[in-house]
């Protein structure tokens, strides 16, 4: 008895749709610097599927990174690290007063740490009151 196999012919499978149909368009050089800065800012890979994207109204995405507030976000992330890393430094310090000094040193020592730490709250508000106005003015919703 012969079994019979279905031979592969190899290659692409076809597409159940495949788009066959065709056109073209002409734009000045105004127009064409306009489209190009349009299909820039959507993000888009490909310049057929922004124009489809386009005509059949489809959202299309326009994403703007703007530099300085990633720059202001940067900074303000790895000052947050810094203020962390004061604050291990600051339980390392009161124990270590406690540790080696006399009660009436400790105490002293402790009041000076103490104003130096009503300083770096009064500046971590600063930071919070600028953060929340400057996204307030120009951060997109």
């Amino acid at each position: 008895m012969e079994k019979r196999r279905n031979r592969h012919k190899g290659g692409r499978k076809p597409k159940k749709d495949p788009c066959i149909h065709r056109y073209a368009i002409s734009l000045n050089d105004v127009d064409n610097a306009r489209f190009l800065a349009l299909f820039e800012a959507s993000g888009m890979e490909v310049k057929a599927h922004f124009i489809t994207a386009c005509i059949f109204d489809k959202p299309v995405k326009v994403v703007k990174i703007d530099k300085g507030s990633m720059d202001y976000y940067m900074r303000l992330t790895s000052f947050y690290s810094q203020f962390r890393a004061i604050g291990v430094n600051y339980n390392q310090v009161t124990k270590a007063i406690k540790n080696n000094f006399s009660e009436k040193k400790a105490l002293a020592f402790l009041a000076q740490l103490q104003k130096a730490t009503f300083q770096l709250i009064a500046i971590n508000q600063k930071i919070l009151d600028l953060t929340k106005e400057f996204e307030k003015r120009w951060l997109q919703k």
